[in-house]
């Protein structure tokens, strides 16, 4: 699991230790750790007490590595925010994205409700039209019998 920790040179027991700052959830997304948590790390010597680093750890706690994390922040800085892409920014586009597919979701429904209408209003149409034709029937049915000569007479 790959963390983001700072350097502590007398941290554990008097041995050089990695504070847990942040662990990656995925490849874009990270949760801040709520505990404070040090595990100790010889490798850690290596670096400048305070340091930010990257430490990909195991679940038992070893240390697998360690690399400066300054590359990495100032990659983060380059991608989100010199182009304007910040935590205020991607809230607003989260929640006008929400706006959308509220919309679209509303638009769909209507859509929705107007095609059972228009499917009412054309049965309503046959039926009528249906009934026309039987009175049209029944009309020429009794014209016809009304213009029968009278054998009777």
């Amino acid at each position: 699991m790959l963390y983001l920790a700072q350097v502590q040179k007398k941290g554990f027991l008097g041995k050089a230790g990695l504070q847990l700052l942040a662990r990656q959830k995925s490849e874009n997304a990270w949760i801040l750790l709520t505990e404070e948590e040090t595990i100790p790390a010889t490798e850690a010597g290596n670096f400048s007490e305070g340091l930010l680093v990257l430490v990909d750890v195991t679940n038992n706690r070893q240390v697998l590595s360690i690399k400066d994390a300054k590359d990495w922040i100032l990659d983060i800085i380059q991608n989100f925010l010199v182009t304007g892409i910040t935590p205020a920014f991607l809230q607003q586009e989260t929640e006008r994205a929400e706006q959308w597919r509220q919309s679209l979701t509303l638009q769909s429904q209507e859509l929705d409700r107007r095609a059972l209408e228009l499917e009412a209003r054309r049965e309503q149409i046959q039926d009528l039209e249906e009934t026309l034709k039987r009175e049209k029937r029944m009309v020429e049915t009794i014209a016809a019998q009304q213009n029968k000569p009278n054998s009777s007479s």
